[in-house]
């Protein structure tokens, strides 16, 4: 696995690839540096066959702050649109990760930290959690797909009121309108998070990753055409090794053995 600065990469399971955003110190902020490391991240995972499943996470106290604004503090327009153009290079290989990604928010996630993890494909946090898009006092809006992945999770009216009074909301009330999934106790997140990663890498790599394909690629589609998308990635499964292990495995009443082909 490759070293980063602002990262700590591991392996707690077969097939599941951990990457802890580590800046502590400045509550996990998202500098110029911590966005290269996450965009190399993205670009060398989507060549790796060995990662099924990926969950993001924060060391200490924090999820992630947002952009580090101390670094932006007098930064030149130039400078700050060069480097929000790296960072949105950085969400949108995020968003193409073809294996599930899960977010782990321990503490808070605000701006850029809460539009990481809404740019997940779900999200379980602590019961400490706090998550916020406040930039609208900041004189700007979310850049990062904030407006639109919000939008998407909980609906418009609900968006409105979030986006608009730039206000930050708990767990409980992030699981009430449908933003996460599932709270758990901090000293348990990790553990069951790792243990809902290690179930879904134990099922049919290129099932799951059509599954991912055919959620996100459909949602934003007629019905009639996201079927036919459907209907695509169905025809290729069919024909595969992992289909006829799967059948041959609940025939013969024991685990599947998948190897991705």
């Amino acid at each position: 696995m490759s070293k980063y600065n602002t990262l700590d990469v591991s392996e707690p399971a077969s097939g599941v690839r951990l990457v802890t955003l580590s800046r502590p110190a400045q509550a996990n902020a998202l500098s110029t540096e911590m966005g290269h490391d996450l965009l190399a991240f993205w670009g060398n995972l989507s060549a790796d066959e060995t990662v099924r499943v990926v969950i993001l996470t924060g060391e200490g106290r924090f999820f992630c702050a947002g952009a580090d604004l101390k670094e932006r503090n007098g930064m030149s327009d130039s400078d700050w649109s060069a480097q929000h153009v790296m960072f949105e290079a950085m969400i949108r290989a995020q968003l193409a990760c073809p294996v599930p990604v899960i977010a782990a928010i321990n503490g808070a996630a605000m701006g850029g930290g809460a539009e990481m993890a809404l740019a997940c494909d779900f999200a379980w946090a602590s019961e400490t959690a706090k998550i916020g898009l406040p930039e609208a006092n900041l004189g700007i809006i979310p850049g990062l797909g904030g407006t639109q992945l919000v939008t998407r999770a909980v609906g418009e009216r609900r968006a409105s009121e979030l986006l608009l009074s730039a206000a930050h909301m708990t767990a409980a009330e992030a699981l009430e309108i449908g933003l996460i999934n599932r709270i758990c106790a901090p000293d348990t997140l990790m553990d069951e998070v790792i243990a809902k990663a290690t179930l879904i890498a134990s099922k049919a790599p290129l099932a799951v990753r059509a599954l991912k394909a055919v959620i996100h690629g459909g949602a934003v589609l007629p019905l009639e055409q996201a079927m036919a998308l459907e209907l695509a990635h169905y025809n290729q499964l069919f024909r595969t090794e992992d289909r006829r292990e799967g059948v041959a495995a609940f025939n013969e009443k024991r685990p599947a053995d998948f190897k991705g082909r």
